[in-house]
């Protein structure tokens, strides 16, 4: 048996995990991909099939589900010690389940800041503390070129059929704060949907249309063209916008790339 430390996670939940986890299972792709940025790849047993950066995760690890649909039968056999979760990814049910017989650790990111804490509770939770300090830093440092102020305001649309929108209390919210950026509807909460009839009442200067988790084409710019004809329309890579974990070393840069930064 493992020693057991007694940890707090994001949602402020008490645990018990092993004192040095050996066999992880990331339910969140983001944090998937952070893991192996911190050298934590022996130690990762399982991902989901969502996981898709690194390449490897998926072709070199048991694949357990999806982030909302986890084959539990799967998560047993691999026989963790250590579950990391995030609040919004994952359901309820499926962590009360998975804590019948494993600590699962969530983390929860509304924002930038809520970010650079997984980094430090994952460091000091796997003892890669060093390296995650590191990478705050960094990250910290390439967001400082991002320190400018507009006026303008964005739309970040993450569904159609309905149209759903990142407004408040959101990590896409943060970024685009960080970004110089005013929400167009940052008097809403989370995802709202909106109406034809909202949009084009809404007073709006740049809209982004994510990758993710809806898959955004060309021919919705067409549409939204129509509703908000004064705007710059743009498809954008929405992991820069809503990965939370290492991805955000690459977000600054992305952001400057976009021609309407």
């Amino acid at each position: 048996m493992y020693k057991q430390v007694e940890v707090i996670d994001q949602m402020g939940r008490k645990l018990f995990a092993p004192a040095f986890p050996k066999r992880i299972i990331s339910l969140v792709p983001s944090q998937t991909e952070l893991l192996y940025y911190l050298g934590l790849k022996d130690r990762i047993v399982g991902v989901t099939k969502f996981c898709v950066h690194p390449q490897e995760a998926r072709q070199n690890k048991v694949v357990i589900g999806g982030t909302k649909k986890v084959h539990i039968n799967k998560v047993k056999d691999l026989e963790p010690d250590l579950i990391l979760g995030n609040k919004e990814e994952n359901t309820l049910d499926i962590v009360l389940e998975l804590e019948q017989f494993c600590s699962v650790w969530m983390s929860d990111i509304n924002t930038f800041n809520d970010a650079v804490k997984m980094f430090f509770h994952i460091g000091t939770l796997l003892k890669v503390s060093k390296k995650a300090n590191l990478l705050v830093n960094t990250i910290e440092q390439q967001f400082r070129s991002l320190n400018r102020a507009t006026k303008q305001k964005a739309l970040y649309f993450i569904w159609a059929n309905p149209y759903m929108v990142a407004a408040s209390n959101t990590f896409i919210n943060s970024i685009l704060e960080k970004s110089g950026y005013q929400n167009a509807v940052g008097r809403l909460e989370r995802y709202p949907q909106l109406t034809e009839k909202e949009i084009t009442n809404l007073e709006v200067d740049v809209v982004m249309l994510s990758s993710e988790p809806y898959p955004f084409k060309e021919k919705h710019k067409d549409e939204l063209k129509r509703l908000l004809p004064d705007a710059e329309i743009a498809l954008v890579d929405g992991e820069y916008f809503s990965w939370y974990g290492s991805r955000l070393l690459g977000t600054p840069k992305y952001l400057n790339s976009l021609h309407f930064f």
